[in-house]
């Protein structure tokens, strides 16, 4: 059954795929004992973080493998490797029209993110994930804005998190409640301040043209050299 591709949760859906980046790792994990296993998952979690691309095949087999089903819903950075090496898979699913492939992969990754909440309720990426989740059902109400707003809330200033979320966040700007939209536009700042332009770019970049105009508003009340770090980050991307 085909399954309808709004344009909004393909911009998210996309969005989140970039955000996440991707594995691309051949490791004999499924006959490790838990706790190196355990290791083994915190090092793909880094690897993905890192933006490393993505092997279908051996996703599924690690998500489907028995060190990944006996995991602790408070082990935090092995759970979370799961998430990160799930959603590429719900998305590629939203994207091609695969309605029961694209449900059966975001149940699992409600049922982690609520493990994981549960344990640390306060993990910034896991209230991002939760947010997208309800993107990609086409729920952007206040409850999912409020995720959004719980991800900003517990981890203001970590670079990792913060790229992540402007790419996923700044499409959104302008149905957001105004608070959070504040907290969207001085985020995207900040990685320019921050010296992080590219990712700045990137965001930018990926958002319709009235967002564009409303964030080239706030660059330009950046300092001269700011600005020339965003200017020349633009033009690296569009050449």
């Amino acid at each position: 059954m085909a399954l309808a591709k709004t344009p909004l949760a393909l911009v998210v859906g996309r969005a989140l795929t970039f955000a996440l980046g991707c594995l691309g790792l051949v490791w004999g994990i499924f006959a490790l004992a838990h706790s190196e296993a355990a290791d083994d998952f915190r090092e793909i979690e880094g690897r993905l973080l890192r933006s490393e691309t993505l092997n279908r095949t051996i996703s599924t087999q690690t998500l489907e493998s028995r060190a990944a089903q006996s995991l602790s819903a408070c082990d935090t950075h092995s759970q979370r490797a799961m998430l990160l090496l799930e959603m590429p898979l719900a998305e590629s699913a939203l994207r091609t029209g695969f309605a029961q492939e694209f449900d059966r992969h975001v149940r699992s990754l409600e049922t982690r993110s609520r493990l994981i909440l549960s344990c640390t309720p306060r993990d910034s990426f896991v209230w991002l994930l939760v947010f997208n989740l309800e993107a990609l059902h086409g729920l952007l109400n206040h409850r999912s804005f409020d995720a959004l707003s719980m991800s900003y809330d517990t981890s203001p200033n970590e670079a990792w998190i913060s790229i992540r979320r402007t790419i996923v966040a700044t499409p959104l700007l302008l149905i957001a409640p105004e608070a959070l939209r504040l907290k969207i536009i001085k985020e995207f700042q900040q990685l320019i301040t921050n010296g992080l332009p590219d990712s700045a770019a990137r965001s930018y970049l990926a958002a319709p043209p009235a967002i564009r105009s409303l964030l080239l508003a706030h660059v330009q009340q950046l300092n001269p050299s700011q600005q020339k770090s965003f200017s020349d980050a633009l033009h690296k991307f569009r050449s």
